[in-house]
């Protein structure tokens, strides 16, 4: 995991690095520039060390030293493809980044169709410019084209500071300075198996989840779990502790809230080593400004998840490197309250999958840069490409099921046998609810933005849509937190704005 940042086009060193300084969060622990001897680009690297610890700091070089790259992510299937590629290429590395350089002398553009993992890499090759993003987004991109330069970065700050026209790069496509912008994937749309075998099903989904987590497990690094005591923490925590013998698992909340209570009861279950921290209203909102500074949104629901996901971070980051978490699979199986509400199965299906295409601009961005901002990095076994198409082959009625109908029943029925009885079938509640952060704002914000102060500054803002007196405070933070807020505003996603 790191941070990328450069210029394709002719520009100052110090541009570069003054982007790369924006970002040395994201990679505090070595830091690279090459460029071009014509001038005509600059990559700039920010490395946190995973993998190969001591040798494989980048950019990495091409033997002819004609190509560099710079990357930031994990490519999972690197032990797959690092043993094929040197019968023809010296790795001068044992960094999975110098893998996607020597598939790409190999296969061109076409070698980013064949990775699996979380990705955002950068290539200059001689007189071509190559970038590229994973399929579902899970790591950032950002770019601008101003004065005929492709400037990119992993956070939209890192940009800002030159550009006014900032666009975030899409998910699933490559861009090469000869062609353009390709997409190399795109979600499948696969229809649910109505006739499926249930007993199939539960264990095609275990298979699949734990070859998912266990793919997660490579790290030169220690690694843990985010443990909400919820159903998917609790089951990647499970099956890594399966896997290996110590694990370190996290946990945060208010005093007396139901994820801290829930999470204690799966450590101990499980046997991890476990640590918590209890927040307070006081620092809650003594930290937003900086919450939300590294977050680069103000939407509620993202600032709201973001709170505890900043101060398990923090927590995390004194132990480990590499943290588990378990985004997707409310996405996957209908785990929000909301999908109760769709009125059918077939517009429950074509909402999930629209709910995990939208992934990359909020809760993947809420878990990339609140896990970067402490230099730790999240990875999220339930957005493997496998588990995703899986999930869509599930039928609806075995997500939601029962009267009232159960959220996740399948997800639960596959591991109730591994978890207590009491968080299998524990009522979902989101992070923010589950920490008990909501009803911490709730009473907090009261003195810090009335509903009349609200009302006068949604009228001095009329096309952003503020939805309360709590986004309206959250905004007023946001346009402070920034030198050139009004080029971040475009690319903050709305939460509620994207459901069916």
């Amino acid at each position: 995991m790191c941070g990328i940042a450069g210029i394709w086009g002719q520009t100052e060193q110090t541009n570069v690095e003054a982007m790369m300084k924006s970002i040395i969060h994201r990679g505090p622990d070595a830091k690279g520039i090459f460029t071009v001897p014509n001038g005509s680009g600059i990559l700039g690297h920010q490395r946190l060390s995973i993998m190969d610890v001591d040798g494989g700091d980048q950019p990495i070089y091409s033997k002819a030293n004609t190509q560099a790259i710079i990357g930031n992510g994990e490519i999972y299937n690197y032990p797959k493809l690092q043993p094929e590629l040197a019968k023809k290429y010296k790795f001068l590395t044992k960094s999975d980044t110098e893998a996607v350089l020597h598939l790409y002398e190999e296969k061109n553009t076409t070698a980013v169709g064949e990775l699996d993992g979380m990705f955002a890499f950068a290539i200059i090759d001689d007189n071509k410019f190559i970038a590229a993003r994973d399929p579902i987004g899970i790591k950032p991109l950002y770019y601008s084209e101003k004065d005929g330069n492709f400037w990119f970065a992993s956070e939209l700050k890192a940009i800002t500071q030159f550009c006014e026209n900032v666009e975030e790069f899409p998910p699933g496509h490559f861009f090469s300075s000869e062609t353009g912008f390709s997409q190399y994937y795109s979600l499948p749309d696969i229809p649910p198996e109505l006739d499926a075998n249930v007993d199939e099903l539960l264990q095609e989904i275990r298979e699949t989840v734990e070859a998912s987590v266990v793919k997660r497990l490579m790290s030169d690094v220690p690694l843990g779990a985010f443990l909400s005591g919820g159903l998917d923490s609790s089951i990647i925590a499970a099956i890594a502790k399966k896997h290996k013998s110590e694990l370190h698992t996290f946990s945060v909340g208010i005093a007396g809230s139901k994820d801290i209570n829930a999470a204690r009861l799966v450590s101990d279950y499980l046997g991890t080593i476990h640590h918590e921290y209890i927040i307070t209203p006081e620092e809650a909102i003594a930290k937003l400004p900086e919450i939300i500074y590294y977050l680069e949104s103000f939407d509620q629901d993202l600032v709201r998840s973001g709170i505890p996901c900043y101060f398990t971070s923090r927590l995390a980051s004194e132990y480990v490197k590499v943290i588990l978490t378990g985004e997707g699979a409310d996405e996957l199986f209908a785990g929000y309250t909301y999908y109760k509400d769709i009125p059918s199965d077939d517009t429950l299906h074509r909402e999930l999958r629209r709910s995990v295409n939208s992934l990359h601009n909020i809760n993947l961005q809420r878990v990339d840069r609140l896990t970067m901002a402490h230099s730790i990095e999240g990875r999220v076994p339930f957005l493997d490409l496998k588990m995703i198409e899986l999930g869509q082959k599930v039928p609806a009625h075995l997500k939601l099921k029962g009267t009232p109908p159960v959220e996740k029943w399948i997800l639960r029925k596959a591991f109730e046998d591994i978890l207590p009885e009491e968080i299998v079938w524990r009522k979902k509640e989101q992070f923010d609810e589950g920490s008990g952060t909501v009803d911490l704002l709730t009473e907090t914000l009261k003195d810090v933005m009335n509903e009349q102060q609200a009302q006068q500054y949604q009228k001095e803002h009329p096309d952003i849509k503020l939805r309360s007196a709590e986004e309206c405070y959250y905004h007023q933070i946001f346009m402070k937190a920034f030198d050139n807020p009004d080029a971040l505003l475009t690319n903050v996603a709305r939460w509620a704005e994207t459901r069916f």
